[in-house]
């Protein structure tokens, strides 16, 4: 299994890392499109579907919400961050207000339940992870802006596991995802301060405007938004009865399954990034 886990892990970076380099901007936004309409059709599972035809009308709403977002930001000739900031405001603001349905979750399960209500969630939040990320790509050294935010998300995840096996013992979220602790959580979140550090002292001069009090707080709150885009996934799949949201990656579940921190955090980092004045 780890084997495994390793083996796929090293073909999705390097197919990650060809797309940034190799692609044109045009070419980058379809293929994103096209991994986020994997994790819709996984996502169908999450909503109750079961009929290929269901599943599939349904997963062919995202790459609608997607060109839809495409036309209205005018992403090759018109002025996009001006257009999409409302929209990734209000993303962000949807994942902070997750936080109280993660906390009160039992009490919510009425919620949950509707399948109208995590289809919605499934569009949502999705369409908004391929939007973040093609802002992210506009920005200047996009690729590179891009390649930070899955850096950043990486590196919470992999400090989250290291400090949860060695120290975790307090619960972080029992009744959603039994395995998280706080030790992980603070964990991870240690380990983006980190990052952040590294990334401040290595900035060229033309960035200079940024500061390390910004980029710790925009790493911080990206941290925090992958636990809570991991969490929710989580529920919704304990919602379903389902402990993958499929099996496309041996030795990692469903794509949904990797997708689920950077859906989080993508539209936190893409506004994060617009308020600091980059």
């Amino acid at each position: 299994m780890l084997r495994a886990r390793v083996i796929t892990a090293l073909i999705l970076a390097g197919a990650f890392i060809a797309t940034l380099l190799l692609a044109s901007f045009p070419l980058q936004a379809l293929i994103f499109c096209l991994v986020a309409t994997g994790g819709a059709w996984e996502w169908s599972n999450l909503v109750g579907l079961r009929a290929p035809v269901l599943r599939l009308l349904f997963t062919l709403m995202l790459p609608a919400f997607c060109y839809g977002f495409w036309l209205h930001a005018d992403f090759l000739e018109g002025d996009p961050i001006a257009v999409v900031r409302p929209y990734l405001a209000v993303s962000a603001l949807l994942w902070s207000a997750m936080l109280v349905g993660l906390k009160y979750y039992r009490g919510g399960r009425w919620l949950w339940r509707h399948a109208i209500v995590r289809a919605l969630m499934g569009w949502a939040v999705l369409s908004a992870t391929w939007l973040a990320v093609v802002v992210c790509l506009v920005l200047d050294n996009g690729p590179l802006v891009l390649f930070l935010l899955i850096l950043s998300v990486a590196a919470a995840d992999i400090g989250a596991y290291f400090a949860g096996r060695q120290f975790g013992h307090h619960a972080l979220a029992v009744a959603i995802s039994p395995a998280k602790t706080w030790e992980g959580f603070w964990g991870g979140m240690l380990s983006v301060a980190g990052l952040g550090v590294l990334v401040w002292y290595n900035l060229p001069v033309t960035y200079s405007h940024l500061d390390l009090g910004s980029l710790m707080a925009l790493g911080l709150a990206t941290a925090g938004a992958s636990v809570v885009g991991d969490l929710t996934v989580s529920l919704l799949k304990r919602e379903a009865g389902l402990k993958d949201s499929g099996s496309l990656l041996p030795g990692h579940g469903g794509l949904l399954d990797r997708l689920d921190s950077i859906c989080g955090a993508a539209p936190v980092f893409a506004l994060g990034l617009l308020l600091v004045g980059y």
